[in-house]
C-alpha cells in the first residue's frame, strides 16, 4: 500500500531575520507545497525519485538499507540536471536528514523492507518556498517525528517553514527557548488585489544568510525586536494600502540596518513609485513582495521579472 505525506510552502512576511532571535513574524503558508509518496517492498534499497512541478524527475538515487553510505548518486537520466557531484551532495543530504530521523526514532525503517519513494513538488525548486522544509516536514511525518526537532538537527533555522508546512492559515511565529510558538491568526487584506509577489531570478541560500545574520554583531538589536514586533501587529490590523506601504517601508529600513544590507529597492529599482517593495527571507534572492496594480506590474516585466504571482494565487486562504 502506497502512502502520502503533504506540506505546504512558506513565505515569511516580515521579522527575516529576527526571527531566528525570537522575534515574532508573520509567515503564510503557499497553496503549493510539496507530496512524499512511500511504498514498501521486499528488496534491501530505498529507490529515491524527486519529481519537479512538470513531473520532471531531477535527482534519483538508491540508498543501502539499513542506511549507510549510497550504493549510487545518479543524475535523472530523463532529464540530466544535476551533476554527479551534486547528485551526490544531495544523497548525503537525505541520508543525513534519514539518519536523523532514525535517531528520534529507531522504529524508523527498522523493518526488512525496501522502499520506493517518489517526492513531487509542486512549485519551481529554485523558488525558496521550502523545498528543504517541505521535505524535512514529510519525513517527520512518515517517520513520526517532531519535525521542529529534525530541522534542528539536519538543516537548522528558526523553524517558521515547519510551522507552514503544517499549517492551513497564515500564524505568528517566534521561538522561547528554542521552543516552537505558533499563533494563527486572520490575515487577508482587503487590499490583497494590489499585492504581488516577484521572483529575482536567483536562488538564495538559507543557510549562508542563517550563517551571516549570526555573525553581525547586532547593535540596537532590543530596538529594533521592538519595533518589528510592533509592525507585525499593526499590519495584521492594516485596512489601508497607505498604511501598509508605510509600515513595509519602515520594516525594510529597520532590517536593512540591522544586517548592514541596502534595500531591494534602492539597488534594483530605484526608480519605482508606484508602490512599496519588501524583501522576504534572505535578502537577496527568491521572492519579493511588491505593491502596485496588475498594469504597474510591467515595470518589473520591462526589467526582466517575469515571474509575477498575485497574492490570492500565492498564499493559502
Amino acid at each position: 500500500m502506497k502512502k502520502s505525506f503533504y506540506s505546504h510552502g512558506k513565505l515569511l512576511l516580515t521579522a527575516e531575520y529576527l526571527v531566528l532571535d525570537s522575534v515574532e513574524g508573520l509567515a503564510v503558508p503557499t497553496q503549493k507545497g510539496q507530496w512524499l509518496f512511500v511504498e514498501e517492498n521486499d528488496s534491501d534499497q530505498m529507490v529515491w525519485k524527486s519529481l519537479d512541478e512538470e513531473g520532471n524527475c531531477w535527482f534519483e538515487t538508491h540508498i543501502n538499507l539499513p542506511i549507510e553510505q549510497p550504493l549510487t548518486a545518479d543524475k535523472a537520466l530523463s532529464d540530466p540536471i544535476l551533476s554527479d557531484e551534486e547528485g551526490l551532495g544531495v544523497t548525503e543530504t537525505l541520508v543525513e536528514i534519514l539518519t536523523e530521523a532514525k535517531e528520534l526514532n529507531p522504529n524508523f525503517l527498522s523493518a526488512e523492507k525496501g522502499y520506493i519513494i517518489e517526492t513531487k513538488l509542486e512549485f519551481n525548486r529554485k523558488w525558496g518556498l521550502g523545498s528543504s522544509s517541505t521535505l524535512i516536514n514529510n519525513i517527520a511525518q512518515w517517520a513520526k517525528v517532531d519535525a521542529f526537532e529534525l530541522l534542528d538537527k539536519s538543516f537548522g533555522g528558526s523553524g517558521y517553514d515547519i510551522a507552514c508546512a503544517q499549517y492551513d492559515t497564515p500564524i505568528l511565529y517566534n521561538r522561547n527557548e528554542g521552543k516552537p510558538i505558533i499563533r494563527e491568526v486572520n490575515f487577508d487584506p482587503s487590499f490583497k488585489e494590489h499585492l504581488f509577489f516577484i521572483y529575482l531570478n536567483q536562488k538564495q541560500d538559507s543557510k549562508a544568510s542563517i550563517k551571516y545574520y549570526q555573525s553581525l554583531p547586532l547593535k540596537d538589536f532590543d530596538k529594533a525586536a521592538m519595533s518589528i514586533n510592533e509592525i507585525t501587529a499593526r499590519i495584521l490590523d492594516c485596512a489601508t494600502l497607505d498604511e501598509f506601504n508605510i509600515l513595509i517601508d519602515t520594516h525594510e529600513e529597520i532590517i536593512s540596518k540591522i544586517i548592514k544590507t541596502p534595500t531591494i529597492k534602492s539597488t534594483l529599482f530605484p526608480d519605482y513609485t508606484s508602490g512599496s517593495i519588501k524583501s522576504l527571507g534572505g535578502w537577496g534572492g527568491d521572492f519579493i513582495l511588491v505593491t502596485g496594480t496588475s498594469s504597474e506590474m510591467d515595470y518589473f516585466r520591462n526589467k526582466g521579472y517575469s515571474i509575477i504571482i498575485p497574492y490570492s494565487e500565492m498564499v493559502l486562504n
